[in-house]
């Protein structure tokens, strides 16, 4: 989740404007970017008149410039100092198959004569008419034009660079479904030629696979004792007998091994009753460890809630998790209870959490066979909420934005939970329901959704609705 965000920058330029205004231009993008953490890459000076596109036969210069460079750059940033050219903008760009943001210089009223004035406000307007004609998807944002040093323009660049890390991860993710869906869980199914037709493969496993490669595991292997450091390290296992500690360290070397030999960018894995009844564990820490290192993990074999996951951490570059809509908050109608059994990753949690028996599936297979939950409570913090679901060969989002507030839950709360408050709740969870979302919502914290909705809508053809 840390690769250097890299843009594309494309300079617009109209000849009869001085060339002093692309020679700024140059100076002023490579500043923000290198100073903003992002890499950049331009075209040589050399190539074109002050390295900038203003025919169609210097935009295919540009366009080479792109295919040599491909999969080095995330986003394209045109920079308009002046007019621009909207045809040699589009000769460039059209193939570029990353998102575009346009950026134009604002004039300054001291500065208006005809050899200094820019016209950038009026050439932004051309060149999104030309690439709305072509076909090409484009951001635009506000304000309409705004000088690169400026601190709205770095606001800017923050979102573009999530809208981008969204976009190119989402074309092609990899999903794994370790073990098949229970049957009661029928509100997780999800249409994988429906995935599959917006870039998302869904690669499964079975679970006695996975139970086969445990019992395989010497408990005294490297890679077992590794396993069993790190989960002790990680949270409190005050009470947990060893024999639980160690199964848990050989399964979560099996999904990691999976992982690995799959390429998953994220799993949704069947988390009872087998494990429960061979194993004697349930994998909930091992969920909150690999969220925590950024290894998207679901529960429930819920592939939606994994895929709206990857997407939340991608923007927000840190670690997302997946709860249920579970209980009411007193009388107040704008808040209300999330919870799990433990997959949510220590980064978002108050303390390291204590390892547990699963106190309601006890009920199913006996105490002491179910080790494995994380119980805890969830930082406060404002954050970005996100789920998904298949239908008619499309995929439809819902986005809101809330707060996990510092409200207290009663100390007997099994498994980790927060207060989750979002304005008009009650007409969020009722458009829901009639949509037809599943009991499940996925979260990261801070503010995204913008970011989100236009990478969706924009640039990967999904359907949005904002709750």
């Amino acid at each position: 989740m840390k690769k250097k965000t890299t843009f594309a920058v494309f300079f617009g330029n109209r000849g009869f404007f001085p060339a002093s205004l692309i020679a700024q231009a140059r100076i002023d993008i490579a500043e923000v970017l290198e100073s903003s953490g992002y890499g950049c890459l331009m075209l040589e000076e050399s190539l074109t008149r002050y390295g900038a596109v203003e025919t169609p036969r210097e935009g295919e210069i540009y366009a080479k410039l792109l295919q040599d460079n491909r999969g080095k750059y995330d986003g394209v940033i045109i920079c308009l100092p002046n007019f621009g050219d909207e045809t040699g903008a589009i000769s460039a760009l059209r193939d570029c198959g990353v998102p575009i943001l346009i950026q134009a210089y604002p004039d300054e009223l001291d500065k208006m004569a005809p050899e200094l004035r820019r016209d950038a406000f009026c050439g932004k307007f051309s060149i999104m008419d030309v690439f709305t004609q072509y076909g090409v998807p484009f951001t635009a944002m506000k304000p309409h034009v705004v000088n690169p040093k400026s601190n709205q323009f770095k606001e800017n660049l923050q979102k573009f660079a999530a809208i981008c890390r969204v976009v190119n991860s989402m074309k092609r993710m990899t999903v794994g479904c370790i073990g098949a869906r229970t049957t009661p869980f029928k509100t997780v199914r999800v249409d994988e030629l429906a995935l599959q037709q917006h870039g998302i493969t869904v690669e499964t496993v079975d679970m006695a696979d996975v139970i086969g490669r445990v019992n395989k595991l010497d408990s005294a292997a490297t890679d077992v004792i590794a396993k069993i450091n790190r989960l002790r390290g990680y949270t409190c296992w005050n009470g947990i007998p060893d024999e639980a500690v160690i199964n848990l360290a050989k399964l979560g070397v099996a999904i990691d091994n999976i992982i690995d030999e799959l390429q998953l960018d994220a799993i949704a894995i069947r988390c009872w009753i087998e494990l429960q009844e061979q194993l004697k564990v349930s994998p909930c820490v091992l969920l909150s460890e690999l969220n925590d290192r950024g290894v998207i993990a679901a529960c429930e074999t819920d592939i939606a809630s994994a895929v709206a996951m990857y997407a939340l951490s991608q923007a927000s570059l840190s670690p997302s998790t997946c709860l249920d809509w579970n209980n009411n908050y007193g009388d107040n109608e704008n808040k209300c209870i999330v919870f799990h059994c433990g997959p949510v990753p220590q980064q978002m949690m108050i303390g390291p959490g204590q390892v547990t028996d699963h106190a309601i599936l006890a009920n199913s297979v006996g105490t002491g066979c179910s080790y494995g939950c994380n119980t805890g409570r969830m930082k406060p913090s404002l954050v970005t909420v996100a789920g998904m679901l298949t239908d008619k060969g499309q995929l439809n989002f819902y986005l809101s934005e809330g707060e996990i507030t510092d409200d207290p839950i009663p100390e007997n709360f099994f498994g980790c939970a927060g207060v989750l408050k979002i304005e008009d709740m009650q007409d969020t969870l009722q458009t829901l329901g009639y949509l037809g979302h599943c009991h499940h919502l996925t979260l990261t914290f801070g503010l995204y959704m913008d970011a989100l909705y236009e990478a969706f809508t924009r640039y990967l053809n999904y359907t949005v609705t904002i709750v």
